[in-house]
């Protein structure tokens, strides 16, 4: 029996280096799927491809064919409530089949109802899909029967969101669920930091 195995990282980097590891245990582009936010997912080895794949016009359409290597693959998409993303695998190919349905949002409840039905609770997939739109980047892979403790254990080695907590902190800031009808999440700037004045040195006064 396949069982889905998710995980929020705050960072597209933490979540390429997961997908690795998977990957590199044999776990392959069909099984693994990523949505990341531009905001931190767009680096040096994936701007082209995420560019291209913008520029199709067709959401992520072919960049996330099976003959692509899944982070080579990656393509962009808009989604409800989150804005761009870069997205390839299953997870992707079920927004993007949301995004052609006529119903308004039908990216996000693509999204959070694959996640649902996979075995994934409701809250935590409500919580996958703010933490997408607060920048940060979701990896799914569905182990096959037999190979779950092995791809918990690798996605173990790199630091990931604990959704409860995460979901807590929300709500303790007026957040209830994702909604698909917000804007985009904007990050609130830190204010910039003013320098001390160098220190100077009167000219005048003689020195000792």
């Amino acid at each position: 029996m396949t069982r889905t195995i998710t995980r929020l990282y705050e960072t597209y980097p933490q979540a390429r280096d997961a997908i690795q590891a998977l990957k590199r245990a044999q776990f392959t582009d069909q099984e693994i799927s990523l949505v990341g936010h531009p905001g931190t997912a767009i680096d040096a080895d994936t701007a082209s491809s995420a560019g291209e794949g913008a520029a199709t016009g067709a959401g992520i359409g072919g960049a996330v064919g099976a003959g692509s290597g899944l982070l080579a693959g990656l393509g962009m998409l808009a989604i409800p409530g989150i804005g761009p993303v870069v997205a390839a695998g299953w997870l992707a190919t079920t927004a993007v089949v949301g995004l052609v349905g006529a119903a308004a949002g039908g990216a996000a409840g693509g999204i959070i109802g694959s996640l649902v039905a996979d075995g994934t609770p409701e809250h935590d997939a409500h919580v996958y899909a703010e933490g997408i739109r607060r920048g940060g980047s979701l990896v799914t892979v569905r182990a096959p029967d037999g190979r779950e403790q092995e791809a918990t254990a690798i996605l173990a080695r790199y630091p990931a969101v604990d959704p409860s907590a995460r979901g807590q902190e929300y709500r303790e800031n007026g957040w209830q669920k994702f909604d698909h009808t917000a804007t985009p999440y904007v990050p609130v700037a830190s204010p910039p930091t003013i320098p001390p004045p160098a220190a100077t040195i009167d000219t005048r006064a003689p020195l000792i």
